[in-house]
C-alpha cells in the first residue's frame, strides 16, 4: 500500500472514531446541531439511546479500518479495507438522503476518495 492511501485510510478510521464519542458522549447540543436534529428530540432518553447505537456501529468501522492493517496483507488487505470503504459511503449516501445532505460530504467524500485511490492498487 502506498503512503498516501495509509493516510487516507487513517484519517477516514480517525473520523469515524470521532463520529462515535459526538454520537456518544457528545453533548445535545452538538449533536442538534452536526446531525439537523431538533434539540428537545435529541436529549430525549430514546434518541440518546439510538445516537449512541449508531456511535457503536461508527466506531466499529473506524477500529476495523484502523487495524486490517495489522492483520491482513497484500490483496486480503485491500479487499477488505475497499469492502468497508463501500460500507461507509453507503451509510454516508443513506444519511445524507434521510438526515442531512452534509452527511456525504463529511463522511462519504473521504471514503469515496480513499476507495478510488484504493481502487488503483487493486488493478
Amino acid at each position: 500500500m502506498t503512503i498516501i492511501l495509509t493516510i487516507l485510510i487513517y484519517f477516514v478510521a480517525i473520523e469515524h472514531l470521532g463520529i462515535m464519542g459526538i454520537e456518544i458522549w457528545g453533548k445535545s447540543t452538538k449533536q442538534a446541531e452536526l446531525f439537523g436534529m431538533p434539540l428537545s428530540f435529541v436529549k430525549q432518553p430514546q434518541a440518546k439511546a439510538a445516537l449512541a447505537n449508531m456511535g457503536i456501529y461508527n466506531g466499529m468501522l473506524g477500529l476495523t479500518l484502523g487495524l486490517t492493517p495489522l492483520f491482513l496483507t497484500g490483496h486480503n488487505q485491500l479487499v477488505m479495507t475497499a469492502l468497508l470503504l463501500l460500507f461507509v459511503i453507503i451509510v454516508a449516501i443513506f444519511g445524507s438522503l434521510t438526515v442531512k445532505k452534509q452527511i456525504f460530504w463529511l463522511q462519504g467524500m473521504p471514503a469515496l476518495v480513499t476507495f478510488l485511490v484504493l481502487l488503483t492498487q487493486l488493478v
